[in-house]
């Protein structure tokens, strides 16, 4: 059953989730459908060009993304200290990017004097704004709907061109953090479009290889705490998806070894963690975590029950267990 998306949304129990958007058409969203012969590989660029647009407007961070056939995958973070730190012109620029305001804000902007009325226009209309700038369903929205206008006007036809709302998840801990990037960024390795990461086009792993030139994506921790920064190093994250595209490549047949090190770190099963990076999931949990964590949310959004809490995404290892390698 569909639940409201403040249901599914808790700010206060995580800054991160996990984003899923499909095309409800036959035909692909991008690259080649095998039904009509079309080639619509061009569509993966829209995208990500509104990504990037997208991620200087909203006050959310791009963790990872993967543009698939007829699907994409996000991992975002939002950003809501940055959000209160907006002064009123900031706010009203960055909105004015994407949309017209009222004739107020232009007189308000232009810094002619104002009706009381006006005041009172400006001064709701910037509150409003400011919300929206950290909603990550008005982020999806302003992502998908041009994208489904342009897509319709390429195939001469009217209706909808996605499935539904878009689908979250929230990821409640730094594993799950990890856990969900590293499946975003192996999507490609996974469904065989590529069998190295550098190949793995319009992903994030990719830019961020090449040096993320867009500077769009949010960056690794170093040494210090900045809450504006991915929970774990780089170089472990790079680590673990290497490992993941040697795992993928062995298929049924594999053998977890050479196990990163944030492996250790974390108190990650390596089995688990293989089992989900190379898993197709039908259904998508509204969480990932640990129990505990799922608990904290269910309360906070109103829940007496949450998908997922009883384990079975969990890649979470007893920690008086060793880390080892064994056949799967």
């Amino acid at each position: 059953m569909p639940m409201p998306r403040k249901r599914l949304v808790s700010l206060t129990d995580t800054p991160y989730y996990h984003c899923i958007s499909r095309c409800v058409r036959r035909a692909f969203l991008c690259g080649v459908d095998p039904v009509s012969g079309y080639d619509f590989e061009h569509r993966r660029q829209w995208i990500v060009d509104r990504i990037h647009l997208l991620s200087t407007v909203f006050t959310i961070d791009i963790c990872a993304y993967a543009v698939m056939s007829n699907h994409y995958h996000l991992v975002l973070h939002v950003d809501l200290p940055s959000a209160q730190r907006l002064t009123d012109d900031e706010v009203a620029k960055r909105w004015l990017r994407l949309f017209r305001g009222p004739p107020a804000i232009q007189r308000w902007q232009q810094g002619n004097r104002l009706s009381t009325t006006d005041i009172a226009i400006v001064r709701r209309w910037l509150t409003t704004m400011r919300s929206r700038l950290q909603d990550l369903s008005w982020f999806m929205r302003c992502l998908n709907e041009p994208i489904a206008r342009m897509a319709n006007a390429e195939d001469e036809c009217t209706g909808r061109f996605w499935e539904g709302r878009f689908k979250s998840q929230a990821l409640l801990d730094v594993t799950a953090v990890l856990q969900c990037m590293a499946y975003v960024d192996l999507n490609p390795v996974r469904a065989g479009m590529a069998s190295t990461l550098n190949e793995s086009d319009f992903t994030s792993i990719q830019e961020r290889l090449a040096g993320a030139t867009h500077n769009t994506l949010l960056p690794f921790s170093s040494l210090t705490t900045d809450r504006s920064q991915l929970p774990f190093a780089e170089a472990g994250y790079f680590e673990l998806l290497e490992w993941g595209v040697s795992t993928a490549r062995a298929g049924k047949n594999r053998v977890v070894e050479n196990i990163p090190a944030v492996f250790e770190k974390l108190h990650i099963d390596s089995q688990k963690m293989a089992d989900f990076l190379l898993q197709s999931p039908t259904t998508l949990p509204r969480a990932l975590g640990s129990a505990q964590a799922m608990r904290c949310l269910a309360r906070s959004v109103g829940l007496k029950f949450i998908h997922g809490v009883s384990g079975l995404y969990s890649i979470l290892r007893d920690k008086n267990v060793p880390v080892r390698s064994r056949p799967a």
